[in-house]
Order: C-alpha cells, then sequence, then structure tokens
C-alpha cells in the first residue's frame, strides 16, 4: 500500500469500476454524506444514490451510484455499487 493513503475499490454486479490509493474518499451513506481519511474505523454503512469522489492531492475523481454498501476496513475501502447509468 502506497503510504499515507488508503485503497479504494468500487465494484459494481458487471465490472470493477475504481480501483486505486487515495488521500480521501466521499461516500453518501444512508445516514448522510461521510468521508474516510487514513486510519478511519471501521465501519459498513448502506449508500443511497449520490456521487462517490476521491482525492488524491490536487486531482479529484468521482463517480456517480444508485445505492450499495462501503466497508472501511484497516485503511482499505470496498464499495459494491448499483450503477444504471440513468442520473
Amino acid at each position: 500500500m502506497e503510504n499515507g493513503k488508503i485503497y479504494l475499490k468500487i465494484v459494481s454486479p458487471e465490472k470493477t469500476l475504481a480501483e486505486t490509493h487515495v488521500a480521501s474518499v466521499s461516500l453518501p451513506g444512508k445516514a448522510g454524506r461521510f468521508t474516510v481519511l487514513k486510519d478511519h474505523a471501521p465501519l459498513i454503512s448502506s449508500l443511497v444514490k449520490g456521487e462517490i469522489s476521491w482525492q488524491d492531492g490536487k486531482d479529484t475523481a468521482g463517480i456517480h451510484i444508485d445505492g450499495g454498501f462501503a466497508e472501511v476496513l484497516g485503511n482499505r475501502v470496498t464499495v459494491c455499487a448499483e450503477i444504471t447509468g440513468k442520473e
């Protein structure tokens, strides 16, 4: 794992949508939007329709999802997301 970063993997039932090391990731949780940084406490959250965005330095990227689940464990964020392509 890259020093000082978290590993982010986003998958849908069809394919892997993103797999990278990032400084932070922001997710649309059912109880509200939340951000994960290095050494975040472990958690599992359901996700609602919205934008997953991640940042690494000055670069920001994102993907729109229709819902899913996220697991944060040991500086790894794994997201299982539904994507229909409609916003």
